[in-house]
C-alpha cells in the first residue's frame, strides 16, 4: 500500500533565476531547506508557481535532483503539453526518490477530452508506480476531473491517493462531497491560499499547497494548525483561524490570478531575497501600482500580525 505523504503545509517553490535568466538552483535549494526547517512537510516543484511552462524538461529535472540530493522531501509537478514529457518527468521523480507526484492534466492538445485525459493520467501514474500521487484540478488547465474519472483511475493505479483542488470554494466542496469523502484512504489537499480554512473545516482536507507560504511561512503554518484544530471542533481555534484568514485575504488572493508568481516573488524581494527579483521572460513584471499595492498590504498585514499573535491562548499553542 502506498503511504500518504499529502498532509500538512507544502510550499509550491518558485524558481529563482540569475541575471542571465536561467534557473538559480543554489537559491532554490536554500529556499526549500529554509521552508522545511520552518516546519513545512515537503516542498512542491515544478507546479505553476515553479514556472514549469518556461523551463525545459532538463532544467526541471535538474531542479528536482538538486532538491532531493539535499535531502528534502519533494513533490514533483508533471505539467506538460506532450504526455511523453510528463511520463519522463514522473519516471525521473521516482528515480530521484521524490516523495510525491502532482499529476497535472494534459494541456492544449485534446485538453477537453475526457478520454485523452484518462490516457494521459494513466500513463503518468504508471511511470512512477511507487510514488504517491494526487491529481491537480485547476481551471487554468482547462479540464475538471470529475468523480467518475478519478475512481476509474484509482481502480487501476494504487499510487493515486488524492486530489489537489485549485478551483476555489465550490470546487473544494465538490471534491469533498463526491471524491475524497468516499473513504479515509483518499486525501484532499487545498490548492488555493484563500480557501485553507474552508478546505480543512468544511471539506476534510489533510493539508494545503501554498504560494503565500514562501514569504510568510510562520503565518501560513499557523493558519493550517488553527484550521486543523477548528476542524476537530475547537471553538477558539475556529475563531482565530477565521480572523487570520480575513487578515491575510488580500495577500492570499494573489494566488488566484495570472500574476501570482510575480506577486509572490515580489514579496520575497520585500523580505530581502534579491534572487527573486528577475523573471524568465524579461517583459514579465508588475506595474508600479501593483508593486505599491502589494507592499502596502504586506506592511499592513505584518503590523496586524505582530499585534494579534501576542494574544496568547490557542494562537500561542499553535505557533
Amino acid at each position: 500500500m502506498v503511504s500518504n505523504v499529502f498532509t500538512g503545509t507544502m510550499p509550491a517553490l518558485m524558481t529563482p533565476c540569475t541575471e542571465g535568466r536561467v534557473p538559480d538552483f543554489d537559491a532554490l535549494v536554500r529556499k526549500g531547506s529554509e521552508l522545511v526547517a520552518a516546519g513545512m512537510s515537503a516542498v512542491v516543484y515544478c507546479g505553476s508557481m515553479g514556472d514549469w511552462p518556461l523551463l525545459t524538461d532538463a532544467q526541471r529535472m535538474e531542479g528536482v535532483e538538486r532538491l532531493t540530493d539535499a535531502g528534502l522531501p519533494v513533490v514533483v509537478g508533471t505539467g506538460a503539453i506532450n504526455t511523453k514529457s510528463a511520463v519522463a518527468l514522473a519516471s525521473h521523480a521516482q528515480k530521484c526518490g521524490a516523495v510525491g507526484l502532482m499529476v497535472i492534466p494534459r494541456v492544449l492538445s485534446r485538453g477537453s477530452s475526457a478520454a485523452a485525459q484518462k490516457n494521459h493520467f494513466g500513463e503518468v501514474l504508471s511511470a512512477a508506480p511507487d510514488v504517491p500521487a494526487i491529481i491537480y484540478n485547476s481551471p487554468y488547465y482547462g479540464f475538471a476531473t470529475r468523480a467518475d474519472l478519478f475512481f476509474e483511475l484509482r481502480a487501476e493505479h494504487s499510487n493515486l491517493i488524492g486530489f489537489k483542488e485549485f478551483g476555489g470554494g465550490d470546487d473544494l466542496r465538490y471534491a469533498a462531497e463526491n471524491i475524497t469523502s468516499k473513504d479515509d484512504q483518499v486525501t484532499l489537499m487545498v490548492g488555493v491560499d484563500t480557501e485553507v480554512y474552508h478546505g480543512y473545516v468544511n471539506c476534510g482536507a489533510t493539508g494545503s499547497i501554498t504560494g503565500i507560504g514562501n514569504a510568510l511561512p510562520v503565518e501560513t503554518l499557523l493558519l493550517g494548525a488553527l484550521s486543523e484544530k477548528a476542524a476537530n471542533g475547537h471553538a477558539e481555534a475556529r475563531q482565530r483561524a477565521q480572523e487570520l484568514t480575513e487578515a491575510i485575504q488580500v495577500l492570499s488572493s494573489f494566488d488566484e490570478g495570472p500574476d501570482l508568481v510575480l506577486y509572490y516573488k515580489h514579496l520575497l524581494v520585500l523580505n530581502g531575497e534579491q534572487e527573486y527579483r528577475l523573471h524568465f521572460n524579461t517583459s514579465d513584471s508588475l506595474t508600479d501600482a501593483q508593486r505599491n499595492y502589494c507592499a502596502q498590504q504586506y506592511d499592513l498585514f505584518r503590523k496586524w500580525f505582530a499585534d494579534w499573535s501576542n494574544q496568547g491562548g490557542v494562537i500561542a499553542e499553535c505557533m
